[in-house]
């Protein structure tokens, strides 16, 4: 009696390529701010940080890009996806297209990393300034 194949499964790494599982797998990025490396073969082509736009499945008319300002990955722009765990729990994503990849993680933030895109507190300089105190109009009528 033939079964069908059981469906496969993962833990903590492995090499996807259905686009339903990459799809998935790739969904925790979405709205967060991510550090990527192009790669051609071994080499570095470009690198930065961005914030993942959007995720994109059945729609080959949207590319993939990757800009400091917005990051968009399409699934089906991808052969594969290689990932991996780190010992810090966050996942490395390496989508990969013939000898090109791009490699994802999760930016550092709140602890003390270089991200421009780390929230930070607003602070305004106040030194240079003398507060002054204005008193109603109710005062000075009074005062007359």
């Amino acid at each position: 009696m033939p079964s069908q194949p059981p469906a496969k499964f993962f833990v903590n790494q492995g090499v996807v390529t259905s686009r339903e599982d990459m799809l998935n797998l790739l969904r925790p990025l979405l709205k967060q701010t991510v550090t990527y490396r192009y790669l051609r073969g071994r080499e570095v082509v470009a690198h930065g940080t961005g914030w993942v736009e959007r995720l994109v499945v059945d729609q080959p008319e949207v590319s993939t890009y990757f800009t400091p300002i917005a990051i968009t990955l399409n699934v089906d722009s991808f052969e594969h996806l290689d990932f991996v765990t780190r010992p810090d729990q966050l996942l490395v994503y390496t989508l990969v297209q013939g000898d090109e990849s791009v490699v994802v993680e999760f930016a550092p933030g709140g602890d003390g990393g270089d991200s421009p895109f780390e929230p930070r507190q607003l602070s305004f300089d106040t030194s240079g300034y003398v507060q002054m105190e204005l008193q109603g109009l109710d005062q000075a009528a009074s005062d007359e």
